[in-house]
């Protein structure tokens, strides 16, 4: 298994290279082009990315080696399901504070609460205690949900209401942010693999490693961030409330009473519109099994001496390849619907799985068959995630997409709760002859939920068959001649 990954790394970065290649010569756009040209706007978008970048470098370091960790301090695989389900909770409780904080704090002080609040999460990685790997995970969960909100956030303000920069720029931005993000999940893996491995310092090395990624990225909200707020202080807006002490109470209400008000209207859109609620429901079934996924590919692997920075920059590079087969497969000279890649990235997530209810046979493993069904699992989620992004900004309306996106997280967290409080009893309540059985076990389950999201994007389909929303620009619809 050595040297199979380093041989899966080295092919896999080579597909990577040449997808990219070919998806630049044939994927060009003039606000790309005209973005790219104005130096204030390339100013203000090196000004966010150099420390939203760190903050995503700091959290991947913190992937490869995280169930290695808890292994190493000797805690039962049911012991660690209870670890990663109090992630999972913590992010569903955390998601409306993440959404109001910015309102109360400010968007900068909010995201240097980030680099706070994760940084204290790294360090209790140090201690061997339960309880304080508990409230590290609980502050993993809020820094996760600061991290998916708040960055874009303040990005958006200072494009849109500060700059005035054109909203179809916005996109320039976050397209950048996604190829960078790949990157550095696959080097993280490497780095991780470095410092854990091969320098011998132990899993705990990544997470201090992060500590300082997270410094600097506080340093540059701090310094330059301000710099940006304190012009735009002069011009009469304040980059989140500056409270009156007297006026707290008043401005924290309205504030509640928006975020509710935010979250009904989202639970109306989603009840009354099928379309709405059925994506809704292939997001939370397949996003679902993911976090089984995070959980799981670990024990499957690690018992048989792979090293896992460098499998887990394999997975990364795999997903890489299947967001860039995205983009040439709807590029110009292809044109093929994200509704049908969609339907594919879901197949493939269920041959994955259907492959890994074999692979995982207790007293028969298969480690490079496991190995390989992860790796289309990953490219599955390449493929996946920019197709329901697609989707998202088609169904769900603008006004309402926020309040209606935390409700399909949601069922989403709780099912991933139930599948590893599930498996913790399985694993609790088998002897030592059986303890693999659950790990194989659940991975049928997930392919059965994998048909079930088929399901529910075949009927999506069904529903809106000539609706040129679902589509993508200059396509005929059924019928059309």
């Amino acid at each position: 298994m050595f040297v199979t990954a380093y041989l899966a790394f080295i092919v896999l970065m080579g597909l990577c290279v040449t997808l990219e290649i070919t998806a630049r010569h044939l994927t060009s756009s003039q606000a790309i082009q005209t973005a790219v040209a104005n130096p204030a706007f390339r100013r203000f978008q090196k000004l966010f990315l150099k420390a939203y970048l760190l903050a995503l470098w700091a959290d991947w370091l913190q992937g490869p080696y995280l169930y290695k960790l808890y292994r190493h301090y000797n805690f039962l695989e049911s012991q660690i399901a209870i670890l990663y389900v109090c992630g999972l909770a913590s992010c569903v409780l955390f998601a409306p504070v993440a959404g109001w904080l910015p309102q109360f704090l400010g968007r900068r002080q909010t995201c240097l609460l980030f680099c706070l609040a994760y940084s204290v999460c790294c360090i209790t990685k140090l201690s061997q205690d339960y309880f304080m790997l508990i409230l590290g995970r609980v502050l993993g969960g809020l820094s996760t949900s600061l991290l998916t909100t708040v960055f874009e956030a303040w990005y958006v303000h200072g494009h849109v209401d500060v700059h005035d920069f054109p909203k179809e720029w916005i996109p320039v931005t976050f397209g950048k942010v996604a190829n960078w993000n790949h990157g550095l999940a696959v080097g993280a893996g490497l780095v991780a693999n470095l410092f854990a491995e091969w320098l011998g310092l132990g899993p705990v090395a990544p997470f201090l490693l992060a500590i300082p990624s997270l410094a600097v990225c506080a340093w540059f909200v701090l310094s330059e961030w301000g710099q940006e707020d304190r012009q735009e202080g002069a011009s009469g807006d304040k980059n989140g409330p500056l409270l009156n002490p007297l006026n707290a109470p008043k401005l924290q209400m309205s504030t509640w009473v928006r975020v509710w008000r935010s979250c009904l209207d989202g639970l109306r859109c989603l009840l009354s519109d099928r379309h709405v609620m059925l994506l809704g429901g292939v997001q939370a079934l397949f996003e679902s099994v993911l976090y089984i996924f995070v959980f799981l590919w670990t024990p499957v692997l690690d018992p048989h001496g792979p090293p896992l920075g460098i499998v887990f920059s394999c997975l990364m590079a795999a997903s890489m390849a299947g967001s860039t087969l995205f983009r040439l497969a709807t590029s110009a000279p292809y044109r093929l619907q994200p509704g049908h890649l969609l339907c594919l990235a879901v197949l493939l997530a269920f041959f994955s799985f259907f492959m890994l209810t074999f692979s995982t046979v207790p007293g028969q493993p298969r480690p490079r068959e496991s190995l390989l069904a992860f790796l289309l699992l990953e490219l599955a989620c390449g493929l996946y995630f920019p197709a329901v992004s697609f989707l998202q900004g088609r169904v769900v309306p603008m006004e309402h997409r926020a309040a209606v996106l935390a409700w399909f997280r949601l069922p989403l967290h709780l099912l991933a709760c139930l599948g590893l409080l599930a498996l913790h009893g399985e694993v609790s309540g088998s002897g030592a002859g059986e303890a693999g059985s659950g790990t194989r076990h659940m991975f049928a389950g997930c392919a059965g939920t994998m048909l079930a999201a088929l399901l529910a994007i075949v009927s999506l389909f069904t529903l809106g068959r000539n609706d040129a929303d679902l589509r993508l620009e200059g396509t005929k619809l059924e019928g059309e001649i």
